[in-house]
Parts: structure tokens; C-alpha cells; sequence
């Protein structure tokens, strides 16, 4: 039964007031006099505020003595509560002999005031508070294990007005709970590594196989490669054929192992970087001798080198009459790829993935790049991996592709892969085949999961089910954190803003036009316009429309998407509203050197989007005398309004710009044409229509600058 504040006061022979300003001080919160403390907390009220007498004598002091000792209190179990005694009459004599358990040097008045009434009553707080990006302030609350109005007072003192479930970011909420007494451990990740944690000693770490991914044009033998590796693996180690179950197998050389990844081109390995997986470790970079660089070979160098990735040429088709490997070296190295015997770094090795030649000499070459690397890794730890593919299987349920980075997955372990958990119940080797355990730079199919992950979600073995299931639900959090505050990426609008803060030293770019000449125009233009605080890096420029692939690489590369005389296709431009990708369109340089200085000094204007209203193939053309051509068109998303501004399309390159003169359907003129209808359309002074182009009708419309990087 609770007892009120002004009896203990008046037990104690002090006014309340008094009472109410050392309960303050002790951290029990009270409001008045006529509050209440439970029993156990009044005992212990009472031992700590009850006065001292002046001069104590022997009736008096025997419980009192041994309460003071140190030693005495070391030995009585549990310490404070027996203290209560005080207040009952003196003892008779015969308490007396207590006294000698007290070492007789003891000066009662120099001991410290016991423990803090607020340490006794809880559990001391954590030594580390982790943090997500950000935080509303009833979950601050929780965190500090305090009432929400008091986080609302302290914001206040602080000069920030918040309400119970307004969001605080990560800045606000470090300095706050700093207040409260506890540290703030950087990074957002920090708990979920807490939980994962493990000793590891150096010592035990040992070599790992290299993991490879082969890239290039799509017509200069990467298959045939990898197919001549692998049916190479074949004749040497085993007998009989090879069935590949999953994305990822290994090749056994003399000299060790190496993993190869089979991934279904730059839009995977691009897709696994922006999740912020680096899987690969060597890039074979695969060159035809008979053709040279093409743009796909361009993309797929930008895309190495944008992840930091040694690269590897194979020069392939050696055998054919019109190689000539010098011209294609010429051609890399304009690319920046100087070969060894040049002077540069790069390896180059001639091969011929149709006669299986020098193939055991490329692998030599990517085991000596591993060496050069030291890949390391330490499989007596627990298991971590990246998630190469994943599927929901009809029979197993959700099932994933893991590619083993260190440490050993086994059967039977917990874990935790991106927003899932659970326990592995099967692993699958390459080859289809049950294991019980995956080494390091190991392939392995995982059954056991959840749900269905991403590409380059993380794989984490826990210590047991509960953790995973803990850090899943941390994720979960983190993620709907990400989704009220979104980290924004680098726009024209916000560069000026980050610049003046530190945020932003280079300003990566992409570059797309209709001709090379254009790209190179652009280039040069970029490259002048760079200055002491920013500067502008480019990290691939190429001919044609913009497409998914630049949206990835761009969202991996928290750069920007300048086009110029070209269009996005559909859903790129979906894709880039998703990601947050800035993407520019121009038709006059000067605009775009306008923009990019404006945004460079801070005076950007408001921007002049362009709304598309819909987009409608040209199916077939007719001539009318005294009308010029029709355009029998099918419209494909959107509408078609009459006398609307629009562009004509031609593989995604601006061929026209112009209105809509004529829009009819059944031969009646009508106002606009809905998705899905078929109608025909004439554009102002403008004939040269063909099969297969795209009509684009659209509005423009003044946008405000974008604020939303600001906290």
C-alpha cells in the first residue's frame, strides 16, 4: 500500500516541501505532498533522507553503525531494505555486540550517500542507444524509458517544437538523448551489429576463391566463354555432363577455386550495387577481336569501374580470319584499359571460347589478380553472404540463391537476410546437390526463408532465431523510417545547398545525346564548368535514348542524368520517379550550361517541367492531297489531345517537335483520343512519318525548387 509524501515527511521530522526538493534531487518524480511511494520505496526514502543524530550513543547506534560500515553492508544480503529498524525503540543491551563486526577505523560521517534512489528503484540504463535515420517523439520516449512530455520539454529547452508523434532527425534526437545520460552510437545499422556480433582472430583467417562476373556485348561470346570454363571444369574433374541449378558455380584449377556469377547482364550487377552488395571481385571484361569496342563494352567498363572492380580483358574470337587484336587494344585503351605490356595495369588474354583456346590461361590470370587482391576470409565465424537471385517456389516455398562472403552457413542455422528471417532447413550446392554447410566464396541454395528477398539483400547468420527475428523487425522499422524521410539524391535544385555544407565534393553525371558528337560537346562543356568546391565527374557518356540500365546505374552512383536530343523510355522514367533520379533534358547546350553554373552559384530558377499526356505508335501512313501525310495511330498509354504540343519519336531520338493539327477517328474530328483506340493524326508542316515511330503529346508546366533534402 502506497504512502503519502507529507506522513513520511512528518515521520522523518522535515517539511514536505523539503521532502518534495530531495525526492527531485533522488530522481523520483513527485507532484505534491498528497502524492504516493509504494512501501518498498519509502524504506528506502526513509534510510536515505532520515537525519543523523548529533551525538550518537551506544543504545542507539547498533543497527545504525552496521548500516554505515562498508564492510557490513558488503556482507548483508540484500543491502537496503533492513534499515527500517532505525525508527523502532532502543534495543535492549543485549544488541550491543553487533558493534565489533564493524572494523573499528571507521569514521561514519566520511562515508559517500549510498547509490542514488533512481539506480536502486531500475535497472541502470544502457551504456549505448542506437538510433535510426529518424524518430518520432514517442519512440525517443520509449527508448529512454521516460514519459513522452518530458522528451517534449527537452526539445523545447533545445528550441525545437515537436509533438508526441512528430519525426525528429537523427541530429536533434543525438543531442537529446545525450541530455538524458547515454551515448549515441553512429550508424543505423549499429544494433543489428550488436546483435550479430562475433570474436574473431585475425589468425584465422585463410585465402578465398575470387568470385568472377563476366560482362560485355551481347554478341562477342560471353556465353561461349563461360560455357568453354565451364565444360574445361567438366573434362578435368568430372565424368559425364553438369546441370546448372542456380546463378553462380564454381571451377576447380590446379591452383584453387574461382566462382563465377551468371548474371543476366549490367542491369543485375547494377541492381545488386545500389543495394549496396559488392559481390564481385574480378570483372572479365570480354572483347570480340573481330569487332572491336561497341557501346554495350563501354557500359559494361563504367559500370566496373563505378564499383571499384579490377578488370580483366579476354580478347575472344582470336581464331577468326579478321582479328586483329592490336586495333582492339587501341580502341580499350582509349577507354582508359592500357594493357600490361604497354605499361599500363590492366591483364589481356587472347582466347577462343569456340576452340577452347587459352582458357586455362585466363583462369591463371584471374587467380593471379586474387592473389594480387588478398581476398581473406575466416570460416570458423558465422556465415554471411549477399543474395544473387531468389524465388518463390511452389514447393519449398521462398527460395534463395547466397553466395557465402565469410564465415560457414550450416543446416539448421537462424539468420537474417534483408527484411526476413528464419532457419535454414535445406542447402543445394551448384549442382543440386544437399550439403550440410557452405565455405566461404561458396554458391548455395538456401530453403528456409521468410519471404522473398532482393538481389544484394544481405544474408546473416544469427545466434539463434530470436536475434533474427529482432533484427527483422529492426529493418522493418528502419525501412518505414526511410520511408517518412526519404534520403534524397543529388538534384541540379539542392547541389548549391549541399555544396555549402560539405555533402558534396563531386557531382557525378550521365550523359546521353543523339550523336557522339553531342556527347563529346557536352562533355567538354561539364568539365570546364567544374570548380574548387565541386567537381563534375562523368561516369558514362553514350549515344541513344535513356534507358533502365542508365536509371540503375545512376541510382548506384547518386548521380544525375543529363540528356540531350533524347528522350527516357516509359519506364525509365517510371523507374527514375521511384529511385529519385534527377533526369535533365536539352536541346541547346547553352540552356544546360545556364542551369548547371545557375545551380553551381545557387541561382537555379524554378524549373519548366514537361507533363507527357500519353504516347501513340504510328501503325501506318496514308497521303491525302492537299492534307499531306496521316498517321494511323494506336494509342498506347495516356490520351492524345487535338492541338496539343508534342514530339515525334524515332528509337527513342527526337526526329520532330511540333503541334497536332488534325486529330480524327471514323473520320470524325474529334477533341482527344483515350488509351487503347485506334485514331489518325496530322502534325503541323511536318510528313516524314514511318512505321514504328512514336507520337508524344505533352504539357509544360512551372515546378517549384525542391526542398525536401532539407531537415
Amino acid at each position: 500500500m502506497g504512502v503519502r509524501v507529507y506522513a513520511l515527511a512528518r515521520e522523518l521530522g522535515i517539511p514536505s516541501k523539503e521532502l518534495l526538493e530531495e525526492l527531485k534531487k533522488q530522481g523520483i518524480d513527485v507532484k505534491s505532498h498528497m502524492s504516493s511511494v509504494d512501501g518498498e520505496t519509502a524504506e528506502l526514502i526513509l534510510a536515505l533522507v532520515k537525519p543523523h543524530p548529533a551525538e550518537p550513543d551506544l543504545g542507539a547506534i547498533p543497527t545504525r553503525m552496521a548500516d554505515d560500515a562498508p564492510g557490513a553492508a558488503e556482507v548483508r544480503e540484500p543491502p537496503p531494505l533492513a534499515v527500517d529498524v532505525a525508527v523502532a525503540p532502543p534495543p535492549p543491551a543485549s544488541a550491543i555486540p553487533i558493534i565489533p563486526a564493524a572494523p573499528p577505523s571507521i569514521e561514519p560521517r566520511k562515508v559517500p550517500v549510498p547509490p542514488p534512489l533512481s539506480e536502486s528503484l531500475k535497472a541502470p540504463p544502457p551504456k549505448r542507444l542506437y538510433l535510426g535515420e529518424a524518430i518520432t517523439v514517442k519512440e525517443l520516449a520509449a527508448k529512454l524509458q521516460v514519459r513522452p512530455p518530458e522528451v517534449i520539454k527537452a526539445l523545447m529547452q533545445m528550441g525545437v517544437m515537436a509533438t508526441m508523434n512528430a519525426l525528429i532527425d537523427i541530429e536533434t534526437s543525438t543531442a537529446l538523448v545525450k541530455k538524458f545520460g547515454y551515448t549515441v552510437e553512429a550508424g543505423a545499422s549499429d544494433l543489428e551489429d550488436a546483435l550479430l556480433e562475433e570474436e574473431e582472430a585475425a589468425a584465422k583467417r585463410i585465402r578465398r576463391a575470387p568470385v568472377v562476373t563476366v560482362m560485355g556485348h551481347v554478341d562477342h561470346g560471353k556465353t561461349s566463354l563461360l560455357d568453354a570454363i565451364r565444360e574445361t571444369n567438366v573434362t578435368q574433374h568430372e565424368a559425364g555432363g553438369i546441370t546448372q541449378h542456380i546463378g553462380a558455380y564454381e571451377v576447380i584449377t590446379h591452383r584453387g577455386k574461382v566462382i563465377f556469377l551468371d548474371t543476366p547482364g549490367h542491369e543485375a550487377f547494377t541492381a545488386m550495387r545500389a543495394r549496396g552488395a559488392q559481390v564481385t571481385d574480378i570483372v572479365v571484361l570480354v572483347v570480340a577481336a573481330d569487332d572491336g569496342v561497341m557501346p554495350q563494352t563501354v557500359e559494361a567498363i563504367a559500370h566496373a569501374r563505378a564499383a571499384n572492380v579490377p578488370i580483366v580483358v579476354a580478347l575472344n574470337k582470336i581464331d577468326l580470319p579478321n582479328a586483329n587484336p592490336e586495333r582492339v587494344k587501341q580502341e580499350l585503351v582509349e577507354q582508359g584499359l592500357v594493357p600490361e605490356q604497354w605499361g599500363g595495369e590492366t591483364i589481356y588474354v587472347e582466347v577462343s571460347a569456340k576452340r577452347k583456346l587459352n582458357i586455362d590461361a585466363l583462369l591463371e590470370m584471374i587467380l593471379l589478380q586474387a592473389e594480387v587482391l588478398e581476398l581473406m576470409a575466416n570460416p570458423d565465424r558465422r556465415g554471411k553472404g549477399v543474395v544473387i537471385e531468389a524465388k518463390l517456389d511452389k514447393a519449398r516455398g521462398p527460395v534463395a540463391t547466397i553466395l557465402v562472403q565469410d564465415g560457414t552457413v550450416r543446416v539448421g542455422d537462424a539468420f537474417v537476410v534483408g527484411m526476413h528471417y528464419g532457419r535454414i532447413r535445406a542447402l543445394l550446392n551448384d549442382r543440386g546437390a544437399k550439403i550440410q554447410d557452405g565455405a566461404p566464396a561458396t554458391p548455395v541454395e538456401v530453403v528456409g526463408l521468410s519471404g522473398v528477398p532482393l538481389a544484394g539483400d544481405a544474408f546473416r547468420v544469427a545466434a539463434d532465431e530470436r536475434k533474427a527475428r529482432q533484427i527483422s523487425a529492426l529493418r522493418r522499422q528502419r525501412q518505414r523510417e526511410e520511408s517518412m524521410q526519404r534520403t534524397s539524391r543529388v538534384t541540379l535544385e539542392d547541389l548549391y545547398r549541399r555544396i555549402q555544407k560539405g555533402e558534396v565534393k563531386e557531382l557525378h553525371t550521365i550523359i546521353k545525346a543523339d550523336v557522339q558528337g553531342s556527347v563529346q560537346a557536352v562533355r567538354d562543356t561539364l568539365e570546364k564548368l567544374s570548380t574548387s568546391e565541386v567537381r563534375l565527374r562523368l561516369i558514362q557518356g553514350a549515344v541513344g535514348g535513356i534507358t533502365e540500365s542508365d536509371v540503375m546505374l545512376a541510382s548506384a552512383s547518386n548521380a544525375i542524368i543529363i540528356g540531350f536530343n533524347v528522350r527516357p523510355t516509359p519506364k525509365a522514367r517510371e523507374l527514375a520517379e521511384r529511385e529519385g533520379v534527377d533526369i535533365r533534358l536539352y536541346t541547346v547546350i547553352y540552356d544546360l550550361i545556364a542551369d548547371v553554373r545557375g545551380a553551381l552559384e545557387g541561382l537555379l530558377e524554378p524549373e519548366i517541367t514537361e507533363r507527357v499526356l500519353g504516347r501513340a505508335e504510328v501503325r501506318e501512313t496514308f497521303t491525302i492531297p492537299r492534307i499531306g501525310t496521316v498517321a494511323g495511330c494506336y494509342v498506347t498509354e495516356g490520351m492524345i489531345p487535338r492541338n496539343a504540343e508534342c514530339r515525334l519519336l524515332r528509337e527513342n531520338v527526337v526526329a520532330y517537335h511540333g503541334r497536332i493539327t488534325s486529330l480524327r477517328r471514323f473520320k470524325e474530328d474529334v477533341q482527344e483520343v483515350a488509351g487503347g483506340y485506334e485514331c489518325g493524326i496530322v502534325l503541323e508542316r511536318f510528313n516524314d512519318l514511318k512505321r514504328g515511330d512514336v507520337i508524344e503529346p505533352f504539357v509544360r508546366e512551372k515546378v517549384a525548387k525542391k526542398l525536401a533534402a532539407q531537415s
